[in-house]
């Protein structure tokens, strides 16, 4: 699928308790992420937030730090040849999985290139494309058999890269697909061995303990995990619900003590004055995805004119009101360039102080496509996740409408529901976000 990106801001708001149940002395924490999860198979996840599960319950060759340093994880240590393209991993010989199977190279030789079988359908196979022949797997040229990822042993595991690449091991520690499965138990429970304690054999540092469908998922120390003691948590009880009204009372009231769903604007400064507001780091980008084999979207200065016409500052500073940062290019500020940032270093798309002259060019780019004040130009749908995304849908809405004269449907759906549609190109427009797994421009790029 295609995408055209219109930037809106960056930095994910989050809501935490700052009581003392939430100290490290607990051994229950309870934390809400969101709704059902569509599914937590790391190979099949695409969604930011459902990693949060993942990366409790399985654990890559590598992992990553309280400090943002890569450390070992499954891979006890690892040689790099000289031209920076080969890498060896040596797998600690004490890992185990949640059942006491030991933890081999090969089951991540099978993890990897499940990911590139066309018949898996992974959403995310393309981050593989930092693989030897992954490319090409993808592009359905040769066997996904010949991925360029292979155990040599039960626990050497070697991987050849297309290119020399700076951050590769911090890429494996958090992306979702680069962590192993289990081969037999997929191949005998299918999509359903996610769904239960007893089926979602697992290798990181917390197992599965019990899920109810749209109610809960709990998980408790994985007791084969090689660093258990080092866990602060006894117990993660997480909640699933999609309302943040219903997510701030929990917390308010000490049941709820972390819950990443936004707030609503109006409650945001209230929260900020009781200490329920804590700073997320994330680096990320909310953005409008286009479907531009739709021909409401086929021609680039209709795009680039919706794009202008949005005014950054008037939604971050009064829409969402969370400390955002106003996007004038893709990656956020916070990404490291070679010297300072990348976006010190790079020029921005579009100027977020000139809002006057952006929406002077916008109108312009409109007739110049044969849509003068807007006329002749269909009704176009924006599908927007409930919450504070429908209010930044209706102020994009009236933008569009006051500068262009386009008007706007806006959708509300659950963003599970609204992923679907965009794996099917079933939509027009879709309010979207992209949180980068390390901090490197391509992991925006």
């Amino acid at each position: 699928m295609k995408r055209i990106l219109i930037i809106l801001s960056v930095i994910v708001l989050i809501t935490a308790s700052c009581s003392e149940t939430s100290s490290k002395n607990n051994s229950l924490i309870t934390v809400n992420l969101g709704p059902e999860p569509k599914t937590m198979d790391p190979t099949l996840n695409s969604i930011n937030v459902v990693s949060s599960y993942i990366l409790h319950a399985f654990e890559g060759l590598t992992k990553i730090d309280s400090n943002n340093n890569v450390q070992s994880g499954m891979a006890e240590s690892w040689d790099i040849s000289e031209d920076g393209k080969v890498y060896t991993f040596h797998l600690r010989t004490n890992a185990l999985w949640s059942d006491g199977k030991p933890v081999t190279a090969d089951d991540f030789e099978y993890s990897w290139k499940r990911a590139v079988d066309p018949n898996t359908a992974a959403e995310y196979s393309y981050m593989m494309e930092i693989v030897k022949n992954a490319e090409e797997i993808n592009a359905g040229i040769i066997s996904y058999t010949n991925l360029s990822a292979k155990s040599i042993d039960d626990y050497t595991f070697q991987v050849e890269l297309v290119n020399p690449t700076a951050y590769f091991l911090e890429f494996i520690a958090s992306t979702g697909v680069f962590v192993p499965v289990r081969k037999d138990i997929i191949e005998q429970y299918g999509d359903s061995w996610t769904l239960s304690p007893e089926t979602y054999i697992c290798n990181g540092p917390y197992k599965m303990k019990e899920r109810i469908i749209d109610e809960k998922i709990v998980f408790d120390i994985n007791t084969n995990y090689y660093a258990k003691d080092e866990q602060i948590a006894d117990e993660i009880n997480f909640v699933l619900m999609s309302d943040p009204n219903t997510a701030i009372a929990g917390i308010r009231g000490g049941n709820i003590h972390f819950s990443a769903l936004e707030p609503p604007s109006a409650e945001i400064e209230t929260l900020k004055n009781d200490g329920y507001i804590a700073a997320n780091n994330a680096i990320g980008t909310y953005y409008i995805e286009l479907n531009i084999t739709n021909k409401a979207f086929e021609d680039k200065r209709v795009r680039q004119a919706l794009s202008l016409a949005i005014d950054r500052n008037y939604i971050v500073k009064n829409v969402t009101k969370g400390g955002q940062v106003p996007a004038g290019a893709f990656v956020p500020t916070e990404v490291r360039g070679l010297r300072t940032t990348f976006r010190n270093e790079n020029k921005e798309y579009i100027d977020v102080d000139n809002y006057e002259a952006n929406v002077q060019k916008a109108k312009k780019l409109m007739a110049d496509a044969g849509y003068p004040n807007g006329n002749n130009y269909p009704v176009i749908e924006l599908k927007v996740s409930p919450g504070i995304y429908v209010l930044v849908g209706e102020a994009i809405q009236q933008m569009w409408k006051e500068n262009l004269n386009v008007s706007v449907y806006l959708v509300q759906e659950e963003f599970p529901i609204t992923l679907q549609f965009l794996i099917e190109k079933d939509y027009q427009m879709a309010r979207m976000g992209w949180t980068g797994d390390y901090n490197d421009p391509m992991t925006m790029l």
